[in-house]
């Protein structure tokens, strides 16, 4: 094995992908508990040269106002709100040029290793807008108006950073741009964790005292995180991140994490203890910080803080949300820590409430209980493993039609090519199912997969991750990007057969609920069944179907 080189499968992948899904399924999720993705050592550095660029460049912004100074006097500034406003401005621009969440080879983006701002400043791509048929701002290809109000915003984005202390005047425009973009292309909004730093800026810009509104955004994305760790789908999650882990390479570790390896790979009461311990975290933190005013509470509130992220970022978990980490492990520090006597109670501003009561606890209440209407990450339902997913199947070679698209990005299989031989590059991709399977959700395609093809081995199974990246620019686990909107304006430009592209979409688990909702729909001809699934049956079964483990 070469530096470049990922770990090899234990089987041969071109042999692996000829067999029929469950012996598939069943190979590819052994290989999963053990080796994880096989990702190269290499690209866990290039992952945190990345963070360390996206740090230094916080540093030169910082340096450009009079309040601050330079990295030699770091330990004097960077808990002042003027540098926590600019890591916010910051990381909006960074998430939104496409190079934090959903960048690099974890998420499936080899050459290039970023999407964003390739497609989003070039006019023809493909767009998801809230009104379809809205003038001017609708339709499903960006056009120049498009990449111009995306330009745009980089710019009013660049301008603050670049002032001395970004304040109304700087900020307003950017809020009220964000709205433009949202409805436009609601992936812009997604792609910049507007529920995070959109909402920030808000505070900043109405708030009587914006570090008020800051700290309940804060509090917001644990407590919901927490939220939506109740129910049976996180412990899987952990197992799968303790497998892919560049910090646990140990077999007998990650062995421990199933019932039974190799027949049972269920969770085990170990990976169900660290899901119980990490969901009482998520509630432990944001409970802490909000009731305290500093003392030994506080203390003890940092500490679990820096437990539960450390813990995240460690795993460098796929979709690679590093940078965000890294922002809330400051945001921390710059609101709770250096403004222990502000209260959420201090906002100074009844209708920016009335805003945030809708944004932190009516949006994600809703998308808790019914996942079908609200993104996960307007949900704040992070690292939960119950999140809407589909898999796009391509009958024979008509997956090419994809050409047809305006994009930056070539097919998956081309992008490895170049560096990897075919055996290689299926072996790799493969995994991907080996991530899918390997949740309680996963288990739902044993059992539809059948249903939307008669025969599995004649199509080329994609997951709606891949697809998304390659066809939006931009993917992050929301399933709602590569649901029915994108494979309607992947049909209008491609026109597949009947029987070419089948789909397969399947919704979260609702908060007190016991079932999921799935749906099959043909590019063509449009959806051919729909049903329910009881996830009381899905936690009998095994990855690669509903066979039972041996005795």
């Amino acid at each position: 094995m070469g530096i470049l080189d990922p770990t090899p499968p234990p089987y041969d992948p071109l042999e692996w992908i000829q067999k029929p899904l469950p012996e598939r399924g069943r190979m590819v999720c052994e290989s999963w508990a053990l080796q994880g993705y096989g990702t190269p050592s290499y690209v866990y550095l290039v992952y945190a040269l990345k963070v360390a660029a996206y740090v230094f460049a916080w540093f030169f912004f910082c340096s450009r106002s009079a309040a601050l100074g330079g990295i030699s006097e770091v330990a004097t500034w960077w808990l002042h709100p003027t540098a926590f406003l600019k890591a916010i401005l910051w990381s909006t621009g960074f998430e939104l040029l496409g190079l934090g969440c959903g960048s690099g080879p974890l998420t499936g983006r080899y050459l290039p290793p970023v999407g964003g701002f390739l497609y989003f400043l070039r006019p023809g791509t493909t767009k998801l807008p809230l009104f379809e048929r809205a003038p001017l701002i609708g339709g499903f290809r960006r056009t120049w108006l498009d990449v111009g109000l995306y330009a745009a915003t980089l710019g009013l984005l660049l301008r603050a950073l670049l002032s001395d202390t970004p304040g109304t005047q700087e900020i307003a425009p950017i809020v009220a741009a964000f709205v433009v973009l949202g409805l436009a292309d609601r992936t812009l909004f997604l792609a910049a964790r507007s529920e995070h730093y959109w909402t920030t800026l808000v505070c900043v810009v109405f708030a009587g005292n914006w570090i008020a509104g800051a700290k309940a955004v804060a509090l917001a994305l644990w407590f919901w995180a927490g939220v939506s760790k109740i129910g049976p789908h996180f412990p899987a999650v952990v197992a799968v991140m303790t497998s892919n882990s560049p910090m646990t390479r140990f077999a007998w570790l990650r062995r421990r994490m199933y019932r039974r390896f190799p027949d049972d790979l269920r969770p085990s009461g170990i990976a169900v203890t660290m899901a119980h311990m990490g969901a009482a975290l998520e509630f432990g933190v944001p409970i802490l910080l909000l009731l305290s005013t500093g003392g030994t509470s506080l203390v003890v509130g940092m500490i679990l803080m820096l437990m539960l992220h450390g813990f995240i970022t460690s795993t460098v978990p796929m979709g690679v949300p590093i940078e965000w980490n890294v922002m809330v492990v400051y945001g921390a520090f710059a609101l709770f820590w250096a403004h222990p006597e502000v209260t959420v109670l201090d906002l100074g501003s009844l209708p920016l409430a009335g805003f945030l009561v809708v944004m932190l606890i009516a949006l994600p209440l809703a998308g808790n209980l019914w996942p079908h209407a609200v993104s996960f990450l307007l949900s704040m339902r992070y690292y939960a493993g119950n999140w809407a997913y589909g898999i796009w199947l391509f009958r024979g070679d008509s997956v090419r039609k994809l050409d047809r698209l305006t994009k930056t990005s070539p097919w998956i299989y081309d992008q490895l090519e170049r560096v990897y031989d075919h055996r290689t590059s299926v072996g790799l991709v493969g995994k991907v199912l080996g991530f899918r399977l390997m949740h309680l959700h996963g288990r739902a395609l044993p059992l539809l997969l059948p249903k939307a093809v008669d025969r599995y081995e004649d199509y080329e199974h994609v997951d709606g991750e891949i697809a998304a990246g390659l066809v939006l620019g931009w993917n992050f686990g929301d399933g709602h990007l590569h649901r029915e909107s994108l494979l309607k304006a992947v049909q209008a430009q491609c026109n597949f057969a009947p029987g070419e592209l089948r789909c397969v979409f399947i919704e979260a688990q609702p908060l007190g609920g016991r079932t999921q909702r799935w749906r099959i729909v043909d590019a063509a001809t449009g959806q051919i069944d729909a049903g329910e699934l009881a996830v009381a049956e899905l936690l009998r079964m095994q990855p690669w179907g509903p066979s039972d483990p041996a005795p």
